[in-house]
């Protein structure tokens, strides 16, 4: 791995605030991801499940964690099941943990090796009455393929009947929405090198370049910090192409007088950052494009303002709502018998502003939460309000990610990174 080591600290304490969430006498499995085939020999690179890498740390394929806090083997508690490595397998494929270093990695003593791992669940499920099966309920997932979760959990479901059936899901979603201290380091390490790759095309745009060749600056300062890179496809979208959300061809010549609008963040430990910023081709914006900058900049401001425990997310967004209405009539985007005649289920400012302001985010971008409870201290949000104007040719997107805090404003991760309009024009032309 790129990364430095984590402290195993983090991975027994979470496990030890799952298996306090399970129910009386049962155990809880999790696998990692497959490496997904291409074609011919080619794959994918492997990218871990984030539960069992939240859970263990473990960041390997073919690997599988059990907890199981009432089994009467002390021992079997918590258990790795690894594929067995040795010198072959180092020689071709790269170092493998062994069951010292999976221990260092995880603080799980018991590791086995996979072939022991049918004749051990066995022992282990005459000793349960429940079984958590890890399923992915994230309100935006649309997975059409059988994940390496999925073959694993028919498989148990299949040989083992009689025995009830539990979801890990809810008890994941509330655990992984709240961070603990070590995994805001990680996700402000993750922030600091977008801001190296933020810093770095500001000095590096200028007209007629190509959005791919800013795709490739990124790049190359993330991977020189630790990185993999992107935590997500990036966005790199100039002109009115920061008018499609998802634009991610970034194949375009950026023009003389354009906007860029970058949603562009690096990962680092699996940790997500998420970043949006807008700039100007030319290093100037105009009178109009500042206008729009610092209306959505003010909303971006006031909307992290809000984001404080108790908060109830869907209210959140009505109240964004209103901050992003007053802007576009002060713009003179609506005007107020558009208002006034507003569908309630499609405000009149959705026209300008069609996408939501906050999500959580961690391990994944777009990360576990469930949004009908309330906001709590240590959750992390973006904010990221835009306004796209296809009869002007820009769109203007700014995202920050913010710690929510028991008492006062959230914390910015991003607070470093330059933002204000007049800021990015100096260093543009530094």
């Amino acid at each position: 791995m790129k990364y430095l080591p984590i402290d195993s600290e983090l991975f027994i304490k979470n496990r030890a605030k799952f298996a306090a969430q399970m129910q009386p006498n049962s155990l809880a499995v999790f696998n990692s991801n497959d490496i997904y085939p291409i074609s011919a020999d080619s794959t994918l690179p492997f990218a871990q499940h984030r539960d069992i890498f939240y859970l263990s740390g473990v960041d390997q394929e073919e690997s599988i964690l059990v907890i199981f806090p009432d089994c009467p083997k002390e021992k079997h508690r918590e258990i790795l099941f690894l594929r067995e490595t040795n010198e072959h397998i180092a020689v071709w494929e790269g170092e493998k943990l062994t069951k010292e270093s999976a221990f260092k990695t995880s603080g799980v003593k018991t590791v086995y090796w996979l072939q022991d791992m049918e004749k051990v669940m066995f022992e282990l499920m005459t000793q349960c009455d429940t079984v958590y099966i890890n399923t992915n309920e994230h309100y935006r997932a649309n997975v059409e393929l059988e994940t390496r979760e999925d073959r694993y959990t028919k498989w148990l479901k299949e040989k083992y009947p009689a025995h009830s059936v539990a979801k890990s899901a809810p008890i994941l979603q509330r655990l992984r929405s709240v961070k603990e201290k070590q995994e805001i380091k990680l996700m402000q390490k993750a922030c600091n090198i977008t801001e190296k790759g933020f810093r770095r095309i500001l000095s590096f745009v200028k007209p007629d370049v190509w959005e791919y060749e800013i795709e490739a600056e990124f790049m190359h300062e993330f991977l020189r910090n630790r990185s993999k890179g992107f935590a997500y496809t990036p966005i790199i979208a100039s002109g009115n192409n920061a008018n499609v959300l998802h634009y991610i061809e970034n194949n375009k010549q950026c023009k003389a007088g354009d906007l860029i609008l970058f949603d562009v963040a690096a990962e680092y430990a699996n940790y997500s950052s998420d970043l949006s910023r807008t700039i100007p081709v030319s290093g100037k914006f105009t009178d109009r494009q500042k206008a729009v900058y610092n209306a959505v900049n003010r909303v971006k401001n006031e909307a992290t303002k809000m984001l404080l425990p108790g908060t109830d997310w869907a209210e959140y967004h009505v109240e964004v709502g209103k901050l992003m209405t007053s802007e576009l009539l002060g713009l003179g985007l609506l005007d107020k018998a558009d208002v006034q005649n507003e569908n309630p289920e499609w405000p009149a400012y959705k026209k300008y502003f069609m996408h939501g302001t906050s999500h959580h985010i961690g391990l994944d971008t777009h990360d576990y939460g469930i949004l009908t409870d309330p906001m709590q201290a240590n959750m992390v949000f973006t904010v990221e309000p835009g306004i796209y104007i296809p009869d002007e040719g820009f769109g203007i997107r700014l995202e920050d990610d913010v710690v929510i805090q028991e008492q006062g404003e959230p914390i910015n991760l991003m607070k470093n990174i330059p933002i204000e309009a007049d800021e990015i024009e100096d260093i543009m032309n530094s």
